[in-house]
């Protein structure tokens, strides 16, 4: 099964469709989708090593707008639903001190969390909760998405054909290895938030 999901998405890189499907994954990994764009951004620059570029430049842009629903996520649930959970919960005489330290370590939480495998839409969720400033965390999401896309795209240009072989060789082993990274991204980043 892991093959033929590999297969089709080697064999997707040409189709028109390709890119829209990668981007759509790109857009909702940001704001609600747990599945990082990695599983499709992967295949298609090993299968199209010269268009890796192009591929990293529509996640990172896909990313950032979907960055910026996750936001309006945070900041519109916290006006209807996230005040009355957290009054619950008795946790009133925190938010302040949380949105103070968001104010001043945002945008080195927005840069650390956007380039590591901690799921994003966490950060973006977060941001839009915190109130942190829309147009910072833009940019803040253009640099570390694109960073974290375009380091792909140079590893993939540059080593492409040893990456495949590699991957293709023991694919079961690099699910699995990324399942349990996408994992331990979920743990940590409930831990730290």
């Amino acid at each position: 099964m892991l093959k033929r999901i590999y297969d089709w998405c080697v064999d997707a890189a040409d189709k028109p469709y390709a890119l829209w499907i990668l981007a759509a994954v790109a857009f909702a990994e940001s704001s609600f989708f747990p599945i990082p764009p990695d599983i499709m951004l992967l295949p298609m620059s090993l299968a199209r090593p010269k268009r890796a570029w192009w591929f990293a430049a529509v996640c990172t842009v896909a990313s950032v707008a979907g960055g910026v629903l996750g936001y309006a996520i945070g900041a519109l649930l916290y006006d209807s639903l996230g005040q009355w959970l957290i009054h619950l919960y008795g946790l009133s005489d925190k938010v302040d001190a949380f949105r103070a330290s968001y104010a001043e370590w945002g945008a080195v939480i927005i840069l650390v969390k956007g380039l590591t495998p901690i799921p994003y839409k966490l950060v973006t969720i977060t941001s839009g909760f915190a109130g942190y400033n829309i147009w910072l965390f833009i940019l803040c999401s253009i640099v570390a998405r694109g960073g974290r896309f375009f380091f792909v795209a140079v590893l993939l240009n540059r080593y492409g054909d040893v990456i495949r072989a590699e991957l293709e060789k023991r694919l079961g082993l690099w699910v699995a290895i990324g399942a349990v990274v996408l994992v331990l991204g979920f743990v940590v980043a409930f831990k730290l938030i």
